[in-house]
């Protein structure tokens, strides 16, 4: 079962699971599942996606109930006025802690003339753990909270890996011994990417709604190992907030 964020007669919100393809596509198998599949199995009606993240990616997705919100909330992500924040654990400690990553990336499938990409990252903890590799004796890893401006094609991913400090688990863009290294040690085999925040207006109520993904089993057992749980819980409130009316909206840490 597809945990649900959200719901009302026009958007449903899902939290997606890492390693879900969102819907059928050639680069995907006949036999696997997808989420929008799956989704239907759980909502009556019809269903459109509004925007689409990465297989590998999990967290918040929304899907309308009619292709005219779909429409409505495509052009909030094509106008770029929908706000989304990531959580991320990448290699190395990011220095400076905050800053931008202006790179320009291809379009989708990394074809096509490059076009301007941007997102804003902020360290929120590290960790150094006792396990050599390569020349090194000690690795070190950081948690970061990721805004991308911008909506390009795996965008986060390419520009961790652009100032060198690729996402763990990222097969394609990272650094496949730290990706075995969090497999074996840490028993994590997957992207360390999440959706967790997106806030955007419903098109029928010109509120502003922000819903949040709560972090999967794989998170969780990290965050307990390395000590970040503060970093989390000062950043995650979780749940969903209509910033207008202040229904559900939990007081700031």
């Amino acid at each position: 079962m597809l945990e649900i964020l959200y719901q009302d007669d026009d958007i449903v919100a899902v939290n997606k699971p890492a390693n879900l393809a969102v819907h059928r596509s050639k680069f995907v198998g006949p036999d696997d599942a997808f989420l929008i599949d799956l989704l239907r199995e759980q909502v009556d009606g019809r269903l459109h996606l509004a925007h689409r993240l990465d297989r590998a990616t999990s967290g918040v997705l929304l899907v309308a109930r009619s292709p005219e919100m779909a429409s409505a909330l495509g052009e909030q992500f094509m106008g770029r006025t929908v706000s989304k924040r990531y959580l991320a654990v990448v290699r190395g400690w990011p220095d400076p802690a905050e800053g931008t990553i202006d790179y320009p990336l291809p379009g989708s499938r990394d074809t096509g003339p490059r076009r301007d990409a941007t997102t804003d990252y902020r360290r929120l903890a590290t960790v150094e753990v006792d396990i050599p590799l390569g020349r090194y004796e000690k690795q070190r890893y950081a948690l970061v909270v990721a805004e991308p401006r911008t909506g390009r094609f795996r965008q986060i991913r390419k520009h961790f890996a652009h100032i060198h400090h690729p996402i763990v688990g990222d097969s394609q863009h990272g650094r496949g011994d730290h990706n075995r290294l969090f497999k074996q040690h840490f028993s994590s085999h997957r992207l360390l990417l999440h959706a967790e925040r997106l806030t955007f207006t419903h098109p029928m109520t010109q509120h502003p709604i922000a819903i949040s993904a709560n972090l999967d089993d794989t998170w969780q057992r990290l965050v307990a190992r390395f000590a970040w749980d503060d970093a989390v819980q000062a950043l995650v409130t979780g749940g969903v907030c209509d910033e207008a009316s202040g229904a559900g909206c939990a007081s700031p840490p």
